[in-house]
């Protein structure tokens, strides 16, 4: 099986250990622009789970609450919003 990483130059992505992981698995990196998160659909995902879960100003008074509505908005992320947002990805990488 072939690998492929891409690489959105997070800081423990560029470790040295992390690096030779990828060498010794021979997993291939894909380089991300720097400050380009237009380019990563879930950081739109992560927008819309976090109004989801936060909706009507909701506070939780608990951690497991908090987990709980995660996992639960997760599961509920609507096919319509995948579908818009890997639509979307030649119009971003032109622009």
């Amino acid at each position: 099986m072939s690998w492929v990483f891409q690489q959105d130059n997070a800081a423990v992505h560029n470790a040295r250990l992390t690096k030779d992981f990828f060498k010794e698995n021979n997993i291939t990196l894909l380089d991300h622009p720097t400050c380009s998160p237009d380019l990563n659909p879930i950081e739109n995902i992560w927008g819309w789970m976090a109004r989801e879960v936060y909706k009507n100003g909701h506070q939780f008074q608990t951690l497991d609450a908090l987990r709980e509505a995660i996992f639960t908005t997760w599961s509920n992320v609507p096919t319509s919003l995948l579908e818009t947002l890997a639509s979307s990805m030649p119009k971003r990488i032109v622009t």
